[in-house]
């Protein structure tokens, strides 16, 4: 898997290094940072700068690209003991993906679930995530209502994001609790709704329809927490 970028690679070599299979430099770095990288058990590659654009495909990738180990998916019966996940229900946009597992790694949410989506493109996830995809467990179903199904037989208590939901902040949690969060365009669908124990919502201070779901979905699990 390539990843590219400064800060999601220096994340991997401070906490990951030996996932790091080779690190291809396409700037110049100072001789302390260069003898720092020469120490490290990967192997490092300069390379010129057009190469590094073909390799990330002509995006902003800082002089910095890696090849790195892919990422191990969790199995459901890892959720079996947990108290907090996240499910994310036909969520496509790789950055807001990346966005709230950062976040869900930060306010430490037990797992982050993927859903509704025939596959994952894990290289852009890791770069949004600024490295936390590498730290924080993470389970792939392309059925939602399979998921959902599992949690409740695990005990869990399913809350979905929805804007006529009740007040976060009056809410009350269960122990064992699973957030849903909806597609960026059409939000919970309605078959996933049906299954919900409690719909929930941000109330705003001002006129405005709806926060972007990965801005959403950081309150929603700091208030949930």
């Amino acid at each position: 898997m390539l990843i590219y970028g400064k800060q999601s690679i220096y994340y991997l070599i401070e906490n990951h290094p030996n996932s790091i299979q080779t690190l291809y430099l396409a700037k110049e770095v100072d001789k302390k940072e260069y003898a720092m990288l020469m120490k490290q058990s990967f192997e490092v590659k300069r390379i010129p700068p057009h190469a590094a654009q073909q390799m990330s495909k002509s995006a902003n990738h800082q002089g910095y690209l890696a090849d790195v180990e892919n990422i191990q998916l969790k199995e459901v019966s890892f959720l079996r003991d947990k108290t907090f996940v996240v499910i994310l229900s036909g969520i496509t946009d790789v950055g807001n993906i990346g966005a709230i597992i950062r976040s869900a790694y930060a306010l430490g949410i037990d797992a982050v679930i993927i859903s509704g989506l025939n596959k994952i493109s894990f290289e852009p996830i890791a770069r949004s995530s600024s490295g936390a995809l590498f730290d924080m467990p993470v389970l792939f179903c392309k059925n939602v209502l399979d998921i959902i199904n599992d949690l409740k037989t695990m005990g869990y208590v399913l809350y979905g994001a929805v804007v006529e939901g009740e007040n976060i902040k009056e809410a009350a949690m269960a122990e064992k609790r699973a957030l849903v969060l909806g597609s960026e365009g059409e939000g919970l669908a309605l078959r996933v709704q049906k299954k919900l124990d409690c719909k929930v919502t941000i109330e705003m201070a001002h006129n405005f329809d709806s926060l972007n779901v990965s801005a959403a979905g950081a309150i929603l699990m700091d208030r949930m927490r």
